[in-house]
Order: C-alpha cells, then structure tokens, then sequence
C-alpha cells in the first residue's frame, strides 16, 4: 500500500468537471490496489482572481509543494469578454499557470500523442501513412533557451533591430535529457533527440550532451535527428517515434504538429516535471467556458494526465496500465463525447464517461 497527497486545482470553466472524473478514477485505482490518496483543493486562475484578487496565491504555491503531485484542470475564460483579462498582465488567470511552473522549477514539458485505432477516422493522415498507428511522447525543454534568453529591441542608424538569444548551458541540456531516457526506459527503449546542430552552437553543445548522458543508459537507444527532419517524419511516418528529445521552442512547434496528428485535443494529456518525483499534470486543452457546467466536456484527457502522474511520480505503473486499458476499452465499446462522437457510437456526457472508464478498472 502507498500513501500519496495529491494537490488538486480545478481552475476554470470545464476544469471542475473534468478533474472531477479524474478523481473518480484514482480513487478506483485505490480501490482496486489497496492505495491512499489524500487530495487537498486549491484555487489557481480566475476563481482565484475572485476569491484573492490575485490568479496564484502563495499559500496555493507551498500547498502545491507540499504535495506529492498536483493534477490541474484547465484556467482562464474568454478574454474578449471576460473580467479577468481587463487588468495587467501578470494578474490574469494564465498567468498563474506560469508561475506555479516556476514556483515547483516544472523543466521538463512531457507531451504524449497516441492513436487510438478506434479514433483513426480523425487523423488528418492517410492510412496507409498511419499503419498500426503511433504511440510517442515529446520531452520539451520548459524554460531556458530562446523564450527566456536576454532579448532587445533598438534602433540602429535609422533601423529598427530585435534581437532575441538562444543559450543553455551543459547543466540545462543534461538534466531533461536524464528525464527522456528515464521515461524510454519505461516504454520502448528509443530516443530521438531533435536539434539543428548543423547550424546552432547551442544544437552543437545539446548533441554532445546527449550522447554522454546516453552512456548511462545502455538499454537505451539514442539517434539524432534535424529538427526540420522530424517536422517532415512526423507526417511521413509518425510510428517510427517513440521519445522525441528537444528543446524549448522546437518542442513547442513539434509538440503541436504531434497533437494536430491524433485528431482530438479533448484526448491529450500533458506533463510538467521537476529535478524531484513532483509533476503537474493537465490536459492540453483549455478551459472551454461556453461548455461550463453543461456535462459536455470530454474527460479523457485530464484522466490520462492522472495515469501519466500514477506513472512518472508514484512509480505506478501497473495502475497506470490499467487506467489506459479503461479508457480504450470504453472507446472500443463505442461510447464517445460529444468531440470524439462518430457515426454508430453512443453519445455519453461528462459524468457518464467517468463512469464508464472507473467501471472497467481491473488489478490484474
């Protein structure tokens, strides 16, 4: 039996809804695997702006820290019409987001894009391009490189100049690598590390990295690929992926291809970690307030989010295995939301589908 506490911050619009099922489907887990989860409640985004006036309190920020792991449900509203956006920047409901990333040094963004063979109707690839499908995971980088470099603006003999710089350091590189070849440990074995080291020093400086910290990691294989490459492979041939390696802003740029690829964002799970077993889990999608409270939201994502938490925090991963087999069984039994809804499946809410996917959680 393991105890854990699980910091739990529903946030905005759909985000209640949604961890709602999430927490549903742990407390199944422990159900069935004899676990502990203790989970305490916190306000972060726009309901934190109400409730504070402020989108992240400190005292949500050492309650996340004293946690073992927090699952997230999405923040913010619509910004055109919305209080929440009629104020500075670093007040609005995002904000928070960024600085709960910082507050728990979240570095490495883990981005998992996965066909399930009864969604492939919706990838925008042929099928013959699709094959058995594909299962990978992008490790980006989350905050060095071009995003947080020195950058300027000026005007030079009458010119107009913005200068923005791309740095890390060997430490940097070494420890989101470590990351990528731990979680390949627990998958396929196979890492690709993506840069553009025919032009870039710091691409250069990244390969060299990789390859040491591959040393470590002899059940591990590790290629290397250019990044304008991979942007090609992934729509050419998207199985050959297993671990993509990368950073900041190619990982920003790649992460999206590879979710346009699934054909459902309401399906898409993320993961932001730290140098200790501390993660914050989230579904890639937002908040949705036009759906709010109408039990329309697709849950799948925030669920996946909780088994990716099972897995790379708590080590569980047996339990993680069994939350993934739940949610492909609904999908093969033909039960959809309303996003992922086809022709000759059944339409389920919100609630419903967490009921489903609980419902369907074996130990063995």
């Amino acid at each position: 039996m393991m105890e854990k506490k699980i910091a739990l911050i529903p946030g905005d619009g759909i985000g209640p809804e949604i961890v709602r099922e999430a927490r549903k489907i742990l407390d199944k887990v422990c159900e069935k695997f004899g676990h502990s989860f203790t989970y305490t409640e916190l306000l972060m985004g726009g309901c934190s702006i109400d409730a504070y006036g402020v989108p992240l309190t400190d005292e949500t920020l050492e309650a996340a820290k004293a946690s073992d792991s927090v699952l997230l449900g999405a923040v913010g509203g619509n910004v055109g019409n919305s209080r929440w956006y009629d104020v500075a920047p670093n007040l609005r409901p995002e904000a928070g987001l960024l600085a709960i990333r910082k507050g728990l040094g979240l570095f490495a963004n883990i981005r998992p894009a996965y066909l399930y063979k009864e969604l492939k109707a919706a990838c925008p690839l042929r099928e013959d391009i699709i094959g058995e499908g594909f299962d990978m995971v992008i490790m980006r980088e989350l905050t060095g490189g071009l995003y947080f470099g020195e950058r300027h603006t000026e005007e030079v003999d009458g010119v107009r100049k913005a200068t923005d710089t791309l740095t890390y350091d060997e430490n940097e590189i070494r420890r989101i690598a470590i990351k990528a070849f731990e979680i390949a440990r627990k998958r396929k074995g196979n890492v690709i590390s993506v840069d553009k080291a025919n032009v870039l020093d710091s691409s250069r400086l990244w390969r060299q990295v990789a390859e040491e910290v591959a040393k470590d990691y002899p059940d591990v294989t590790l290629t290397h690929m250019l990044v304008d490459n991979c942007a090609m492979q992934l729509v050419m041939n998207p199985g050959q992926f297993d671990v993509i390696l990368t950073e900041n802003m190619f990982g920003d740029i790649l992460s999206d291809e590879a979710s346009m690829i699934t054909g459902s964002i309401g399906m898409l799970s993320s993961a932001s970690l730290s140098e200790t077993k501390l993660g914050l889990y989230e579904p890639s999608h937002g908040s949705a307030p036009d759906i709010a409270g109408k039990d329309l939201a697709n849950p799948i994502a925030t669920i996946l989010s909780a088994a990716m938490m099972l897995r790379y925090s708590f080590d569980m991963d047996k339990e993680a295995d069994a939350v993934e087999a739940a949610v492909s069984k609904v999908l093969e039994d033909g039960y959809r939301t309303g996003d992922i809804m086809s022709e000759g499946c059944t339409q389920v809410g919100t609630i419903q589908m967490g009921d489903l996917i609980a419902e369907r959680i074996e130990s063995n």
